[in-house]
Order: structure tokens, then sequence, then C-alpha cells
């Protein structure tokens, strides 16, 4: 069977973690090259992961002009994405980049924009779109089985150690940014729809410099249409909190957890006095996610979470962020999305054992 070759550019922990573990149990997928700023950490990994080859962030350009990789997964600082897509789209390679997609609407047109004119496929690493109790969540409620959802709301939240670089402002960390995402791209799907306004509130510890540069926690209220609201709070400074809840007309459902690749999807049903519960074998969101695109690649069929998913993200992130900065409502006026995670985009394997945390 014929394999997509993977450049991973950024080894850092959740390629070490999460990433190269991953890929090795896909059938589809194979990992060809290791681009980092550590040679010896590039190398160490390469050796773990049977990779072939090693670069520095100063080669990629060279890495990217020979016949070494067809796609390559982005999983640099929010503030280089945009960079080193376009740069693979134009030589061209496929791209697979992180959330958020980019730091500002312009960054990531262009990150579409380079993907289009060079006939390569961009997207945005929604792992969970592959995953077996989030897709069977968005069915239950397309079958009706709450009724019309009206209300969601989500906590994610952990306590960040100090050396992260998502406490660093200038690469625009923060947990909106690295935890907002999902509980936005969890909402817009539920509902199956966009956001017209948004409004937030953020906390500023000036007691506790480790959010000396972004806030710790971050609160958020989005309007729906049809009077819908969705509501969420992401933390860096609270203990591990990771669920949601969409409360329809005739039930709920309370996914928890809800978010982290870590464990096992757990989803209750409510419906007047009648309670379900199902827990979903674990399976590996990032080999699910990958095989997914490679399967995309190789057929030649545009993958659902594409550049504009992640944009619609970011505009909303960006609405959010400004609305917490300014304390006024800010309006948003997004295109409709016909496109939802749905149970053809599926794909389940076992946790993977073969990691090197360096």
């Amino acid at each position: 069977m014929k394999k997509v070759r993977y450049a991973v550019v950024g080894a850092g922990w959740i390629s070490q973690e999460a990433f190269l573990p991953g890929v090795w149990q896909t059938e589809n997928s194979v990992v060809s090259a290791i681009v980092t700023g550590s040679e010896d950490k590039g190398r160490k990994l390469a050796d773990f992961h049977q990779v072939p080859h090693v670069f520095g962030y100063e080669q990629y350009a060279q890495m990217l002009n020979e016949d070494i990789c067809d796609a390559v997964y982005v999983a640099l600082p929010n503030s280089m994405h945009a960079e080193y897509t376009i740069q693979a789209a134009r030589t061209g390679k496929h791209i697979l980049v992180e959330k958020p997609l980019a730091v500002s609407l312009q960054e990531g047109k262009s990150m579409i924009d380079a993907a289009e004119e060079n006939g390569v496929y961009l997207m945005t690493a929604y792992r969970l779109h592959s995953e077996p109790g989030t897709v069977e969540a968005l069915e239950r409620i397309r079958r009706g089985e709450i009724g019309e959802p009206r209300i969601f709301n989500s906590i994610l939240s952990f306590r960040i150690q100090p050396e992260n670089h998502r406490l660093q402002s200038s690469l625009w960390g923060g947990p909106l940014q690295d935890l907002g995402v999902y509980c936005i791209n969890a909402a817009r799907h539920l509902f199956e729809a966009e956001p017209t306004e948004v409004w937030a509130c953020c906390n500023e510890r000036t007691d506790n410099p480790l959010f000396n540069e972004v806030e710790e926690s971050i609160a958020a209220t989005m309007i729906f249409p049809g009077g819908r609201i969705a509501q969420f709070i992401a933390s860096f400074g609270a203990d591990t909190c990771d669920s949601y809840t969409v409360v329809g007309t005739a039930g709920s459902l309370t996914m928890d957890p809800a978010y982290r690749f870590e464990s096992a999807m757990r989803l209750q049903q409510r419906n007047q006095e009648v309670i379900k519960s199902d827990q979903f074998p674990y399976t590996d969101h990032f080999a699910g996610m990958t095989a997914y695109f490679s399967e995309c690649i190789l057929n030649d069929n545009p993958p659902e979470a594409d550049g504009l998913e992640g944009l619609a993200d970011l505009a909303i992130l960006l609405a959010i962020e400004k609305s917490a900065q300014t304390g006024n409502p800010q309006k948003i006026e997004l295109p409709v999305r016909l496109v939802h995670p749905n149970p053809e985009m599926i794909y389940r394997y076992p946790r993977s054992e073969k990691k090197l945390l360096l």
C-alpha cells in the first residue's frame, strides 16, 4: 500500500507524545523526516522512530526541494504556522497544521491561497473530527435525540508548567488559543452553525508571575442563529477539567472527558429521567487524524477540516480576544459551513506505547 511521507516540523512535546507514536500505527502514513532546532533531540527521536532524515530549521527549504516528503505536519508555535505552511505549499507539499491556524486573518487567508494556487491540501489538525465518541454525539443531535440543541456549556482547564511556550504573548499563546479553540469548534459543529456575536472577559493575575504575558483564564459567550447560546471557560490555572454539555429541547448530552487525547471519551445522554451512558474504547486521535488526511491525499479528496475550517475558528478567537480587551461585544459574519464531521471520517487505532519524551 502506498504511504504518504510526512516531515514533522517541530519536535516538541506534542510531536513526541502524540504525532510520532500515532503515525506508525497507520497503514497509509510514515514519517520520513524531522525538522527541529535541536540536532541532538532530532537524532534521538529519529533513531527511536526509525526516521531516515533530520534537518535543522535553516535546512527546511532544502528538505522541501528534495524528494523526501509528500506532506508536512507543522507543530510549531502559533506565530510560525503561516511561514512554514506557505513555504511547504509553494514546493507542492500537503500541509497538516496545528490549531489555531494562524495569528491573523490575513495570515490564514494567505495560507489557504498558497495551498489552492499550488494544488495541495491544507488541513487544520482537528483530531476529534475522526474520533468515534465525538462523531457519535454529533450523530445523536442530527437524529433529534435531544430535540433542538439550544445551550452549549464547556470547561477546559489544566495547570500549565512555567517553561511552556504557550505562556508567551509574542507567540500568541494563552488559554483561549490553546484550549478555547476546542470549545469553539465543538459548539460550531454541535449547533451546525456559526456564531453571530461574542463577548468575553478574562482575569489578570498580577500576583502570579506565570501570567505576566497571558491571562490565566478566559470566559466567553457566543450567540448563534435562533437565539442559541454557547459559553465556555478556558484556563491555565485550574485543575484538569475537560467536558461539555449540550442541552436541547428534549434532553441533553454530556461528554466527559471531551477533548484531551490521553483518555477515552465518555458520553451521557439524559432524556427526562432516563439516563444512558456510553464509554467509548480508547482510540489514538493522532493516528486517526493522520490516516484520514493521508486517505484524502491518496484519493484526491479535499479534507473536511480544511483551511476555511481553521479560518472560521480563528475569526472567532480574534473576536473573543478583542471583546475581552475592550469589554465590548463583537459582531461576526461567517459563511455557512456545509460540511461537518461524519461517521465516514472515523478511524480506530489502539493506544501507542512506542514513544520517547526528551
